[in-house]
């Protein structure tokens, strides 16, 4: 049996295990049982009433966070010359072509989204192998496959997400960092949910948010109550 610390027996007994939070309370509870010394992440996991198995009920999409993930993003935009001056005064990080699919072929994925353009998807091809179990290949559905290079790389710097259901129908993302108030952890854990509850497949049977939990990088998980949310 894994031994509690100290910390972690003070949290527990702040929490209800059985109790359902109304989303605000949960909010600040998970601020107040937080004790790490760096600044956590604030954490969601959806359990979504759907069989991922199947193709008509998968939950993929985007949502922009009113307030940002509190993260820094790392941006690499993988684009033609003419294009690089948009992309280095929107904020990427990172703007080349042909050195850095040489990079990621060698290994490095230093980076937290790849943005790029329809016209050199045929080079990025090659790059599956390594970007895809990472969860960085980038994609026309999540918009980083765009010829508005500029405009992607403000919206992910902003707080742009792209989310996918997982195998066992859980949605999990970061809504924010523990340093935020809990107003902003609502409204972003908030979005979220509704972002979530507008792409119900139609093939979705019963009820469609079965669970909410809402977490630290260290905390225990504090249940939310979903009902609020299952329209």
């Amino acid at each position: 049996m894994v031994k509690l610390t100290k910390n972690r027996k003070l949290a527990l007994e702040k929490i209800e295990s059985e109790k359902q939070y109304k989303l605000s309370e949960a909010a600040k509870l998970v601020k107040d049982v937080t004790s790490t010394k760096f600044d956590a992440s604030v954490d969601i996991d959806v359990r979504l009433g759907i069989d991922p198995k199947k193709a008509n009920q998968m939950v993929r999409g985007v949502v922009t966070l009113p307030h940002g993930t509190g993260k820094q993003i790392r941006v690499l935009v993988l684009c033609t010359p003419d294009k690089e001056e948009e992309a280095k005064a929107a904020g990427a990080d990172y703007v080349g072509l042909d050195d850095y699919i040489e990079k990621i072929q060698n290994g490095w994925t230093d980076v937290d989204v790849i943005i790029t353009m329809p016209a050199v998807m045929g080079k990025i091809g090659k790059l599956g192998k390594v970007l895809g179990p990472r969860g960085l290949m980038p994609n026309p559905k999540s918009g980083t496959v765009t010829m508005e290079i500029g405009k992607a790389v403000k919206e992910v710097k902003q707080g742009k997400i792209d989310f996918k259901v997982d195998k066992s129908g859980i949605v999990h993302t970061s809504v924010g960092k523990v340093s935020f108030t809990a107003d902003k952890i609502v409204d972003n854990a908030r979005e979220f949910i509704h972002t979530l509850v507008k792409l119900k497949p139609t093939s979705a049977k019963g009820t469609y948010i079965r669970s909410i939990f809402l977490s630290s990088t260290m905390s225990p998980g504090i249940k939310v109550d979903a009902k609020a949310f299952d329209e």
